[in-house]
């Protein structure tokens, strides 16, 4: 019998053989849903595509009995932001800074011993950070006695996975720093410090290193004790600096996998389930992720985008382990090539990772510029990949 997309991919989350290859995609940017297809929502191009749907959610609430409340500066929160968390001791405040090219804004931190500071810079397509917030070592200080700790907003997610319903998985991610962060604790770190700089102190300051992870960890693994109830199917963890292009999988082992896999336990505990994010290089570290014992890994990039992922290999060595979610080539066959290549590319995907279900096919993380067609090219011929 066919199952509906939230039955679909949670089979394959749970390492099963669905009714058929579930396909779907990550984030949804803006940019191409307003460029081609004329500004429709997440929906509007799920339905469009015929493909099973996420819909993301990252309520967070404050803590009253800490002294916490909403950031009352904050505004809308933007792509993928919860509304900010402030404190008596903690809060955020920003200016616009005139630039002849990119939107620039400066942000600061304000404590009662001290402020901190981060510029962020966007273009219609992201985001980035072109001050760093963590400048000298001791501002770190500042974190770890003042920053606010969120919590999710149990009621919120509920609400959102009742009104979904049976259309898809309610997903979500690990709280990120204030202003701008990943959801694992090395790739937060990175955005305050600078994944070079950050790097370069695992050699001549590993103490210092782990003393700031430690506090990042803290924060984020509260707000994943606060998890318990909440409807999620899949919360994300992780994020590209911790890839085998960034940094070495010595690295990996010291200084991201004892943070993040107590994260992913607290997440079970709390009944959620997680998948853990690394767009980029994979194959040195499969096992080494795969034993922080997420539920589902992704992206699975192919090294015509950049990675280096052979998806038959991997599905060899890890596939009796974790989901697997991505490996389509969006750059290759979302634009300049024809509907029987993209077809050609998605059974390709399928003949290296289907087999015994537990794979989800996807985009191997963002696209910007795609052709809808080739898209639809891309849906229609994963729901012809059927399990015998």
């Amino acid at each position: 019998m066919s199952m509906t997309s939230k039955e679909r991919m949670l089979t394959a989350l749970k390492r099963g053989v669905p009714d058929r290859l579930p396909v779907t995609t990550h984030h949804l940017m803006t940019y191409f849903l307003d460029t081609y297809m004329g500004g429709a929502t997440d929906q509007q191009f799920f339905d469009a595509m015929g493909m099973d749907a996420y819909t993301w959610t990252v309520p967070h609430r404050p803590d009253p009995a800490q002294g916490e409340f909403f950031d009352p500066l904050q505004g809308e929160p933007g792509f993928l932001e919860a509304r900010r968390i402030a404190s008596p001791s903690w809060h955020v405040e920003f200016e616009d800074v005139p630039h002849p090219k990119y939107q620039t804004t400066r942000y600061r931190i304000v404590t009662p011993k001290g402020e901190l500071t981060t510029t962020l810079q966007s273009n219609p397509h992201t985001t980035w950070v072109s001050e760093h917030l963590i400048k000298e070592k001791n501002e770190i200080d500042l974190i770890g006695e003042f920053v606010t700790a969120p919590k999710c907003d149990v009621e919120a997610v509920n609400q959102t996975a009742e009104a979904y319903g049976e259309r898809g998985l309610v997903r979500g991610h690990i709280c990120c720093f204030d202003i701008f962060g990943q959801p694992g604790t090395w790739q937060d770190a990175c955005c305050l410090v600078g994944t070079q700089r950050l790097i370069m102190e695992t050699f001549d300051d590993p103490e210092w290193v782990h003393e700031l992870l430690k506090m990042l960890h803290r924060r984020k693994k509260i707000y994943m004790q606060s998890l318990k109830g909440a409807r999620y199917d899949l919360l994300e963890l992780g994020g590209g600096d911790a890839s085998t292009t960034v940094i070495s999988p010595d690295i990996f082992e010291n200084f991201v996998a004892p943070y993040d896999a107590d994260l992913i336990a607290t997440a079970h505990e709390a009944g959620q389930r997680i998948v853990y994010h690394t767009c980029g290089g994979m194959m040195p570290i499969l096992e080494k992720v795969a034993a922080m014992h997420p539920d589902a890994m992704e992206t699975f990039t192919p090294k015509e985008m950049g990675g280096d992922v052979r998806l038959a290999e991997a599905k060899n060595r890890i596939g009796d382990k974790v989901c697997m979610i991505g490996s389509f080539d969006q750059f290759h066959y979302f634009t300049d090539c024809s509907e029987e290549a993209t077809r050609a590319a998605v059974r390709r995907c399928f003949e290296a990772a289907g087999e015994g279900g537990g794979f989800i096919l996807s985009p191997s993380d963002h696209f910007f510029d795609a052709d809808p067609k080739l898209i639809a090219a891309f849906a229609d011929e994963a729901r012809k990949c059927l399990y015998s």
